[in-house]
């Protein structure tokens, strides 16, 4: 019984981890549309979201049924726990993904973001990239030291979205009230998304010691 148990927990994590590589393909996506006013994979990254939706609802689902089944206590029930909070915020992802599409989709068939704003819009992608990737990978090494790390790639994430405020509120700032605003709500999905990827990292520290770490500068 005990043997069931834990690979129903393992299946689980395999499951979570091609969670995680759903939410890096919207968020891959997602860019590409948003930097290059692509409507057709915009559409794509939006209707996709129910993959993300489905992804979560099952595995939920899944990790509430072991739950009442076989009543863990001590780790077992801490990996529970902690599964549905990663779950929580990988779909979380996935909508973050989504909204960014969805701008892609209301400004086509121009590009919402500036030319001057390209690179940095660019950058973000590719840091929330290899931010989903690492959280990817510690979901399924539960490498501690590795997940820390990722309170230090959120730091770049940060700078980046300080970036995009710095050339709002510069004066010589032309593209209007609208624009400023997309790349306020832009910006924003990006912060937030490295954000849940790093409460994922931290919840696999959680697993791993048993310990909630303490949020960088704290």
């Amino acid at each position: 019984m005990r043997d069931t148990f834990h690979d129903e927990l393992d299946q689980i994590g395999v499951e979570l981890v091609e969670m995680s590589q759903l939410v890096a393909s919207a968020m891959s996506r997602a860019t590409t549309s948003l930097l290059d006013a692509d409507i057709s994979l915009a559409e794509d990254v939006i209707s996709d979201d129910s993959r993300v939706d489905e992804a979560y609802r099952d595995l939920e689902e899944r990790a509430l049924d072991v739950l009442a089944r076989q009543q863990p206590v001590a780790t077992d029930l801490r990996t529970i726990i902690t599964t549905l909070r990663m779950i929580a915020d990988l779909e979380r992802m996935g909508d973050l993904a989504q909204h960014i599409a969805k701008v892609a989709r209301m400004r086509y068939p121009v590009s919402a973001v500036p030319p001057e704003l390209q690179a940095t819009i660019r950058d973000m992608g590719r840091v929330a990239g290899q931010i989903i990737a690492k959280a990817g990978a510690v979901i399924a090494t539960q490498d501690a030291d590795t997940a820390i790390e990722l309170e230090s790639d959120d730091d770049v994430m940060d700078a980046l979205h300080r970036r995009l405020f710095a050339a709002l509120l510069d004066d010589d700032w032309s593209h209007g009230i609208e624009a400023a605003i997309d790349i306020t709500l832009i910006g924003r999905y990006y912060e937030r998304f490295a954000d849940h990827a790093v409460g994922v990292a931290r919840r696999v520290v959680y697993l791993v010691t048993g310990e909630m770490p303490e949020p960088a500068g704290a």
